[in-house]
């Protein structure tokens, strides 16, 4: 079991208010870069909505992993538009029926990483991601190997999951 120090005196540090986030520009943001390509079979851009996408991550966590972007090139929730936000949670929604129903999930984690220490690692536009679990989805190779195996190659799972988003509204 870890053990907790409990250290108030380091509260002023840890939220200096001098520290600065990098912001990435819409210019270098390889989402906006792959979202004005229009060339959603290289992305592994599953399907394009009014105010957002989803696309499957190209360095997943695990098979059918898919994140849900705004098209505009935003990075926290409060600069969305009210629109904008209840799309996304829509197509969020969806995501899990379809990859649920697809890949036979047993079930997900849903997260959004908001900012450099929130474990962002785009923190310039904000994504929601979208994991499938199955019960015994993690071994000893993850475990003891710290090396995490992904069962479904990547191209036939943007096709399968692609062919579902298709036949969606």
């Amino acid at each position: 079991m870890k053990k907790k120090i409990y250290a108030p005196w380091r509260h002023d540090y840890v939220t200096k208010t001098g520290k600065k986030e990098k912001s990435i520009s819409k210019d270098s943001c390889v989402f906006c870069q792959q979202f004005a390509q229009q060339d959603d079979e290289k992305y592994f851009i599953l399907k394009r909505f009014n105010h957002s996408a989803v696309m499957m991550n190209l360095y997943p966590y695990n098979a059918g992993h898919v994140m849900v972007l705004p098209l505009d090139h935003q990075a926290s929730l409060n600069n969305l538009t009210p629109e904008t936000r209840a799309e996304m949670m829509e197509v969020t929604n969806l995501s899990l029926n379809v990859i649920g129903s697809s890949m036979n999930a047993e079930g997900f984690n849903v997260g959004i990483n908001l900012g450099i220490a929130g474990g962002g690692g785009i923190p310039g536009h904000l994504h929601i991601h979208i994991l499938p679990r199955w019960l015994g989805d993690t071994n000893f190779l993850e475990t003891i190997g710290e090396t995490k195996l992904i069962s479904s190659d990547l191209v036939q799972t943007y096709k399968n999951l692609k062919q579902k988003f298709d036949q969606e509204k």
